[in-house]
């Protein structure tokens, strides 16, 4: 399995979900070939992109035209399908879908709906996660994956710093928090 490294994917001003973060959220998200999985607030699709790699058929939703555009590019450079909406979520999501997997990369101010919509569309046994830099993002989002129903919330902080330059100082990245429920 080959992971792809930030600098591969065509970047614009949209943040991007970094690498040591995409990998742990694949694994958090358990994606397996044929899954059927929704990226909310794909920004540049780095997370959707590495879920279709996976074999999964992939669902972002973008509100943002250049993320839109991000996601279409990226897909087609690394020869992945994903399906991109332009809208938001969850109002522009298709009522008729049904997710194993769903991923929440951002959510505008609709936090609480996307919970209670994702809990809605998913399959039994599937998987929720999101990534947060803010405590106040975190909490809210805990909150909304237990009211909605979710089980098993399971939060973790992620840390990466790499070695850069000469002077091999190290250079951090943000810590991002990452919260993982299952709809049992």
């Amino acid at each position: 399995m080959k992971w792809i490294k930030d600098e591969e994917f065509i970047r614009g001003e949209i943040p991007m979900t970094k690498y040591e973060i995409r990998i742990m959220i694949m694994a958090l998200l358990e994606i397996e070939q044929n899954d059927i999985c929704l990226d909310i607030g794909a920004g540049t699709g780095s997370v959707s992109v590495e879920a279709a790699a996976q074999g999964a058929k992939v669902y972002a939703v973008e509100r943002r035209a250049e993320g839109v555009s991000l996601i279409s590019q990226n897909a087609e450079k690394f020869g992945v399908e994903v399906e991109v909406l332009h809208g938001n979520a969850p109002e522009d999501i298709d009522e008729t879908l049904e997710f194993d997997k769903v991923f929440v990369g951002g959510t505008g101010k609709s936090l609480e709906e996307i919970v209670d919509w994702s809990f809605e569309h998913m399959k039994d046994d599937g998987i929720i996660a999101g990534s947060f830099v803010t405590l106040h993002n975190l909490v809210d989002f805990q909150r909304a994956l237990k009211r909605a129903g979710f089980s098993d919330v399971d939060t973790r902080l992620i840390s990466a710093s790499r070695v850069e330059g000469r002077a091999e100082l190290l250079k951090a990245q943000n810590p991002i928090f990452i919260v993982r429920g299952v709809k049992r």
